[in-house]
């Protein structure tokens, strides 16, 4: 069993470039929603798994938008669980098991790859993909399976990103999870991390 440790929300160090600002601001209304002593309850109930890096940093590998929202609705405190530790490596071999292990995704919100030096060091840095909360809403709405496929969203992401106008779904972001639907039940989604059976063409 890893370990669970406390943490400080500030100190925790994306591997990734972006979040929903949409999902993420949900996430924010229900924990601004709690006491103190229940966000605690809900932040312990729902640990960030992390890797311990160089000079001994967190670099949380999953829950990005959990711990941003926490970030941003003052949170305090996070509870990481620990699933590696590779603190003795330099950065750059750092960087290379982190990547081995699928544990980083340095894209942008254009899906472009970028160096693993502009990760940002805090979540409040984090960039906004309004296709990643498209994703997320797709499969809430059973659009597709939650699965432990690394960087599923990502590739739903993706997927929408390719199909629907980054103009349409700014103007009408409902409308445009209905017709992401409809693409998430396509032969086109066929082969996706967590695809439901195809109903239509």
């Amino acid at each position: 069993m890893a370990d669970i440790i406390e943490a400080s929300i500030t100190d925790l160090r994306p591997t990734q470039l972006t979040v929903g600002m949409i999902e993420v601001r949900d996430k924010k209304k229900h924990l601004a929603s709690l006491t103190p002593a229940a966000q605690r309850e809900f932040m312990q109930a729902h640990p960030i798994p992390a890797v311990k890096g160089p000079a001994a940093a967190f670099y949380i590998t999953d829950h990005h938008h959990l711990g941003r929202a926490a970030h941003d609705a003052e949170v305090k405190i996070a509870f990481i669980e620990q699933v590696a530790d590779f603190s003795a490596s330099m950065i750059s071999e750092f960087w290379r098991q982190m990547d081995a292990n699928k544990w980083v995704h340095p894209l942008d919100e254009c899906g472009v790859r970028h160096t693993y030096d502009l990760i940002p060091l805090h979540l409040d840095k984090l960039r906004d993909d309004i296709y990643r909360s498209l994703a997320a809403y797709v499969r809430n709405a059973g659009g597709y399976d939650k699965t432990p496929t690394a960087f599923a969203e990502f590739v739903w992401a993706d997927f929408f990103r390719r199909s629907i106008a980054i103009e349409d779904v700014t103007a009408d972001f409902s409308a445009s999870v209905q017709l992401a639907l409809q693409l998430a039940h396509s032969d086109a989604a066929r082969g996706l991390p967590g695809a439901l059976e195809s109903k239509g063409k």
